[in-house]
């Protein structure tokens, strides 16, 4: 009966102390685990991701799972990610994409296209097929004149290229997706993940 009582009381004691540490577990984060709140500022045990530089020696697990990309010097210091102003994405090479790298920063807010970036396309000249009634070729049109022939329907050589303007104002333009902002946090305590 008393081996009974021992076997039975470890057991309960068992399951008692697997409960609370499935308990912990899930009320836990991961060491660098990261969340998106509502509001302005990190909780207990998380950092915003703003990039700041932390002092390993208080933040050795982190920094074993961060090392220095997200910056620092790697001996007393290592950087948090910097998210401010923009989205994450997963790292790694999707079918048909560019590869991404941990730590990466890349795109811009606003871009200015230039001539190489448009797809190809010509513009026509307008005229007129009325007589002529100027000296003055500004604001107005080529026309014919009713006896002189001045068209050809074979264009072999190129105009001055100041005869077409420019058009646009060569100017940024947004070039950013659709958001939401929220603060980004990353937990500096809490359970070091396992690889397996």
């Amino acid at each position: 009966m008393k081996n009974t009582l021992k076997t039975l009381s470890l057991s309960i004691g068992l399951a008692s102390s697997l409960a609370i540490s499935s308990n912990a577990i899930a009320n836990e984060p991961f060491i660098g685990e990261i969340a998106w709140v509502p509001y302005n500022f990190a909780p207990r045990g998380w950092a915003l991701c703003d990039g700041q530089i932390l002092p390993i020696a208080s933040n050795q697990a982190l920094f074993a799972l961060l090392g220095t990309t997200y910056g620092g010097d790697g001996r007393t210091t290592f950087g948090l990610p910097e998210v401010r102003g923009r989205t994450m994405m997963h790292a790694g090479q999707g079918p048909g994409l560019t590869p991404r790298n941990l730590g990466e920063k890349l795109g811009e807010e606003e871009v200015t296209l230039n001539v190489n970036q448009l797809p190809s396309h010509t513009h026509s000249q307008r005229a007129s097929n009325g007589s002529p009634n100027s000296t003055s070729p500004e604001g107005n049109a080529l026309a014919s004149p009713s006896r002189s022939k001045i068209y050809a329907d074979n264009a072999n050589v190129a105009m001055a290229g100041n005869s077409i303007t420019n058009a646009g104002g060569n100017q940024a333009h947004n070039n950013m997706q659709p958001y939401t902002v929220l603060h980004c946090i990353i937990a500096l305590q809490g359970i070091f993940p396992s690889r397996n």
